[in-house]
This record gives structure tokens, sequence and C-alpha cells, in this order.
């Protein structure tokens, strides 16, 4: 007599609870690491645009030692890489190592005040990441006053 070996049939592959098990681990570490990665890219924005404060700043100092007065509001930044009619010491070529004024890290221009509230000759500002006057963690402005 002879014995038939009945053969299980072996099935390859995830079943449907082991996928989307899966699915779900690995949406978890996207959102984990992403959540990371943002906030790191935002921590960067903050980091540059205090140091562009700082430069500008520092260009605006210069300035008003070279010309014995700051630049105008109406004139803003813009005198620090295009000689004013009027500015006798100007540095030629400007006071930026770049034909441009840079922008914030949220590429958002600077504002520039001549006398403002708290005292100081001048002040450079970022309206943070929302780009507007006020508010909290990223989208806090950012004063050059404060960047040094």
């Amino acid at each position: 007599m002879e014995v038939k070996r009945k053969r299980r049939r072996v099935r390859g592959g995830f079943t449907m609870i082991e996928l989307v098990a899966m699915l779900i681990i690995i949406g978890l570490l996207a959102a984990v690491v992403g959540r990371n990665v943002m906030g790191k890219i935002e921590r960067a924005k903050v980091t540059t645009t205090k140091t562009n404060l700082k430069v500008l700043h520092s260009a605006v100092v210069q300035f008003k030692m070279d010309t014995n007065r700051y630049p105008t509001e109406e004139e803003g930044l813009l005198v620090l890489i295009e000689e004013p009619g009027d500015a006798e010491g100007w540095e030629p070529g400007g006071y930026l190592e770049t034909t441009e004024i840079p922008t914030d890290g949220w590429n958002n221009d600077f504002y520039y005040e001549l006398d403002p509230a708290s005292g100081k000759a001048f002040v450079i500002i970022s309206w943070g990441a929302d780009g507007e006057e006020g508010g909290e963690d990223y989208d806090a402005d950012l004063y050059s006053t404060d960047a040094f």
C-alpha cells in the first residue's frame, strides 16, 4: 500500500493584517522623522536670519562711520549697495559682499527703521515666518539690536 502524502500548499507573501501593521509603522516613523526635520529647517531659517541681521547691522554702522549719517528710511538698506547722490565718504563697491540686499530665512525683505521706540539709532527687523508684525515661536519678530 502506497501512502500518499498530502502536501500542504504554502502560500508566499503577507497577510492583509501584516501589510496594514507595516503601513502603520512606516507612517508613524515618517511622522516622527518629518517633524524632526521640519523643526531643524525652521531653526536653520532663524539662524540664517540672525546672521543676516548682524551683517546688515554692521554694514549700516560702517556706512555711518564713512558718511557721518545713518541711511534715511526712504533710502533704506538699498543705500548699502547703491551710492546715494549726497553721501560723501561712501565706500566704493558698497558695504555688502553681494550686489543684492539679503532676505530673511523665509525670503522676506527686512524692514529698516531709523530712531525706533527702543531708543537705539536704528533697527533692522525680520517679521518672522509669517511675515507679519508680532507672533510667537517661528513667527516672532527678530531685531538687529537683539542679534548681538
